[in-house]
């Protein structure tokens, strides 16, 4: 083979992976209206969480009700698409939830009784599996000059709900452009802006692992508890050990360790694992509950979860 064409062949193999590591490092977004704007609209809804009443949006009435909520998630939609960020489809996503929301009022503990206990927004999440959940705030004032739209764009991480990128300000003052072009033009000004603060977000996960948190209990039952020893290391020994092995970097912050609660903080996970699927706390949680099932340990376990970024093992039985 002639240096020409080895080069050639370099170059080559270098754009691919070039463009493999790009297209990769593209997070998904889902686009929702944010809580005040519900609010200020009245697309409000009470849940019981566990005994406490808590007001939510209410999504589906949302996108059945106002007339400019799904032009305008388009617009934002078009210019993240733009940029090179693909987008979950909310309303579908929406829809398949309220399918299943018969089976889920089916299911309970096989203990208590018990039934289930999420947000709609948590539902939402986890259906929809978006890395970035972006919110959006407006509001039309009328001046001498014509309409003029004032918005908030706000971007939190879906699995950890930390603020990750904003925007703000003002559109210049019009009187022919309907609500959702005159907001798609004053967030233009912000856009490039906001769209670095979301990929550096994500280029800092797909180096140092998604953060989720996981926390191990044991029921008030169980004859052990963490402080017990297996080969001469106590249970929590054992469960650091794990996750020093299965963390990115071995990146996780031990915040409280007793006899009865460990609670890991600021765990890096990978974002996909050998077969290139999506990691969440759930399929986390779940290695540490295989491992924990083998021997020498041969607990039973119970992992339960709370949205996309929390597991919660409980040692002793399901």
């Amino acid at each position: 083979m002639n240096k020409k064409l080895s080069y050639l062949l370099l170059i080559a193999c270098l754009s691919i992976t070039t463009l493999f590591f790009a297209q990769a490092k593209k997070p998904t977004l889902m686009i929702l209206p944010s809580d005040n704007w519900c609010e200020q609209r009245i697309f409000m809804t009470e849940f019981d969480n566990q005994g406490t009443k808590q007001k939510v949006p209410n999504y589906k009435q949302a996108f059945q009700e106002d007339t400019e909520i799904g032009q305008v998630i388009s617009k934002i939609g078009s210019l993240m698409i733009d940029r090179g960020f693909p987008l979950k489809d909310v309303e579908q996503e929406l829809k398949a939830i309220e399918q299943r929301t018969a089976e889920d009022n089916m299911t309970s503990s096989t203990t208590s009784g018990a039934g289930l206990s999420e947000s709609p927004l948590d539902k939402l999440k986890n259906r929809a599996k978006a890395d970035i959940v972006i919110q959006i705030w407006w509001k039309v004032t009328k001046s001498d000059q014509g309409k003029v739209v004032s918005f908030v764009l706000e971007a939190f991480d879906a699995y950890t709900s930390k603020r990750i990128a904003a925007a703000s300000g003002n559109g210049t003052p019009n009187t022919a452009d309907i609500v959702p072009v005159l907001l798609q033009n004053a967030i233009l000004a912000n856009i490039d802006t906001f769209a670095a603060q979301l990929q550096s977000h994500f280029d800092d996960m797909f180096t140092n692992g998604r953060e989720i948190r996981l926390t191990v209990r044991k029921w008030n039952n169980w004859d052990k508890n963490l402080e017990d020893e297996i080969n001469g290391e106590e249970i929590t020994d054992h469960i650091t050990t794990w996750m020093d092995t299965n963390t990115v970097q071995g990146r996780f912050n031990k915040s409280e360790a007793t006899e009865n609660i460990i609670r890991f903080e600021q765990v890096r996970i990978p974002l996909v694992d050998d077969k290139n699927k999506a990691l969440d706390a759930r399929d986390f949680g779940k290695k540490l509950q295989k491992h924990l099932k083998a021997a020498p340990y041969n607990f039973e376990v119970k992992l339960m979860t709370r949205g996309l970024g929390e597991a919660i093992l409980v040692l002793g039985e399901k």
